[in-house]
């Protein structure tokens, strides 16, 4: 049998109307930088569905590119951005944003979030620090959604987190490398529209979510001064800006971003409904696309070039936590089978 891959929800290319807009358009001249019709025409969607009709939007790469450029565009030299131990800047981005001379301060995180009232303990603290010119200022606040372990904000602790931003001036950011999947999720509140509202940057992940590659960078009020230079210094502006704005055009074309994200939520319900009749443990409950297993390790060498699952953390002596994920693409075949072999 072939190996299966569940490990994460980048394995395929691009969804297939992507791929085929891409095909159409490739011998189309057009300026460079994300100036051309085909970007302008995605701004103008994104802008629409998140009803802000002053909202800047730049087109990147990828996710560690994004989240590195926007915050060292925000930050003064003297200043660090707060995050959840468990956030992506701290744990999978080898650095990335304290290359850029900024600290990634961080906050004990309950399954991947954190509260309105961490952030204003950690301000009031450092505040009030008699070494407080000796300690690096939090000048930001990042947050996933979903986080690390698929888990959710809801549109209240959006808010508390926003009010507590706009009274300490920390700009509130958003990392949305699978926002898609938030978004479909079943009994979330936080639409597009919310996160226009409730944050000064976020991002809506395209490279997870049906793309071949790029994430939307969405700011509703405006960006940062020169933030297109510093994207450029980055190493991040693509020559070929068409090849994001053409993706983002067909992704937010009559809805296909939020319909092609619902199958992701299909599949990893099924699997999770198949896990429990199996008597598996959940190492914890998750509403999106990724779901958190304990494995014995007997069972996990046992599986190894069957399926293929993401390492997460050790759990005892004798237990791993792997991570297995859906996406856009994951076909009910592919998930029967999975349930077939466990």
């Amino acid at each position: 049998a072939p190996m299966i891959y569940f490990n994460s929800d980048y394995l395929e290319g691009a969804h297939p109307s992507v791929m085929a807009r891409l095909n159409e358009t490739n011998m189309v001249q057009t300026v460079g930088y994300g100036e051309d019709q085909y970007c302008a025409a995605a701004r103008e969607k994104i802008r629409a569905v998140c009803q802000a009709p002053e909202a800047d939007v730049h087109f990147l790469v990828g996710g560690t590119q994004t989240n590195t450029t926007v915050i060292a565009s925000i930050l003064r030299p003297w200043q660090g951005v707060l995050s959840a131990d468990s956030g992506h800047i701290n744990c999978h981005e080898a650095g990335a944003i304290e290359s850029t001379g900024h600290k990634v301060i961080t906050l004990p995180a309950a399954e991947g979030k954190i509260t309105a009232q961490q952030v204003q303990d950690y301000v009031e603290w450092h505040r009030n620090d008699e070494s407080t010119e000796h300690i690096v200022q939090p000048g930001m606040v990042y947050i996933s959604h979903p986080t690390e372990y698929g888990t959710l904000y809801t549109k209240a602790e959006l808010e508390a987190l926003h009010a507590v931003c706009q009274e300490y001036k920390l700009p509130l950011f958003l990392d949305g490398a699978r926002l898609g999947y938030g978004l479909a999720a079943e009994g979330t509140d936080v639409t597009l529209a919310d996160l226009a509202r409730l944050t000064d940057v976020f991002y809506i992940g395209g490279t997870k979510v049906g793309a071949l590659c790029g994430e939307a960078v969405v700011f509703p009020h405006g960006a940062p001064a020169h933030f297109m230079t510093m994207v450029k210094q980055q190493g991040a502006l693509l020559a070929k800006g068409r090849l994001l704005g053409i993706q983002f055009d067909v992704l937010f074309t009559d809805d296909l971003y939020f319909s092609i994200s619902k199958n992701a939520i299909a599949t990893a319900n099924r699997l999770k409904a198949g896990f429990a009749e199996k008597g598996y443990r959940f190492f914890m409950d998750s509403p999106t696309n990724q779901i958190f297993l304990v494995l014995e390790n007997a069972q996990l060498a046992a599986l190894k070039g069957k399926a293929k699952f993401g390492f997460w953390e050790k759990f005892d002596d004798t237990h791993t936590v792997v991570r297995i994920a859906t996406s856009w693409a994951t076909r009910m075949d592919e998930v029967e089978a999975l349930l077939t072999l466990m």
